[in-house]
Order: C-alpha cells, then structure tokens, then sequence
C-alpha cells in the first residue's frame, strides 16, 4: 500500500521504520505531540523490543493494516491509524498524529487522513468513518471539518484535563457523504 497524496505519502511501515517511530512515541518524556493527542490518557512506556513485537504481531494480523506511516519529502512525520470501536457492527474510528509541531498547521494531517479514508471506504465494507477527539484539539476538528465529516455528538464536560474540563467530540462521515464530497472536490479542478 503507498498512497501519494499533494503534500504526503501514505505507506505501510517497514521493519527499519519501527525505532524511528518508537523514538518519535517514547523517545522523549513528554512528547509535545502528545499535548493534543488525548493526553488525559497516559503514555503507557513501552519498551523498543516490546513495541517491535506489537507492531509485528498487529500488521502481521491484518489484510488493511491499522496503522501505516505519514511522509513528507522522505522522511516519516506522522502515522494514520483505525481501531474497531464495535467490529461485528462495523464501527470504525481514526486517527492522524503528526509528531513533530514544525509539521502542525500546515495541511499534512487533513491530506493524509484523506488518502487514509479514502482507503479503507475503498478496502473495508464499512458505511462510515468516525472520528473522536476533544474540544481542547481545535486543529483536529477543523481537520475532520475539512473533510466533510460532521460533528455526529458531544459529551460536555467528560474529560479532565489540566485543572480544566472539555468535551469529548464524536465526528463522522458516512461512504455515500464522502463520495459526493470527493466528487464535489474534483469538479475544482
């Protein structure tokens, strides 16, 4: 799988990928990206042999990998990622992280999550691609607005974070939604 995009490549990881991306996760306490990335969830340290084997078991596991690598110009900046939220009932989420803020704001997270949902509507028999994040990751959301996913719910006020509460923010797109929003995005051109 290499998907190319306007501004990233999205492609499955390889074995020589894994320490990178175990240093850009654990290599650092507190890793900034991890500031916007549920971080009222902790950061579980795992150790190098112990993420390979994960890392391993889980692509080995799976037809559509569940995670895959985000490029820019050769060199890895990010990940994309799904998890089954309710498999037998298809329900499925996302998720982009970008690890580095010189890389935020700039369009590499909303193009990469394109190509990544793109994919699995095309390689998954799912009616929809949701997305959960929480009102403090304002970026994140306008990502998701960005590609026609509407806000599907809000629980106010459900996570702590910082001495300050914020919603958790549900947001989806269904197959027939995107498809006429591809079509709508290539009559532009």
């Amino acid at each position: 799988m290499k998907l190319i995009g306007d501004k990233v490549i999205v492609r499955e990881i390889n074995e020589e990928d894994i320490p990178l991306l175990w240093n850009f996760i654990y290599g650092t306490p507190n890793p900034e990206w991890k500031l916007w990335d549920a971080p009222y969830f902790p950061l579980g340290y795992l150790k190098l042999e112990k993420y390979k084997e994960n890392l391993q078991n889980m692509l080995k596991a799976n037809e559509v990998p569940k995670v895959a690598i985000i490029e820019r110009n050769g060199e890895i900046v990010g990940t994309v990622s799904f998890y089954w939220e309710h498999e037998p009932s298809r329900w499925l989420e996302v998720g982009v992280t970008i690890f580095q803020s010189n890389n935020w704001s700039g369009g590499i997270g909303t193009n990469a999550l394109k190509l990544w949902i793109d994919y699995l509507f095309a390689n998954l028999e799912i009616a929809r691609v949701g997305l959960t994040t929480w009102s403090g990751n304002e970026r994140m959301i306008k990502c998701a607005e960005k590609l026609g996913m509407m806000m599907e719910g809000r629980m106010r006020k459900c996570r702590y974070y910082n001495g300050e509460y914020y919603d958790s923010i549900r947001m989806g797109v269904l197959r027939e939604e995107w498809n006429a929003w591809k079509k709508e995005r290539e009559s532009y051109c």
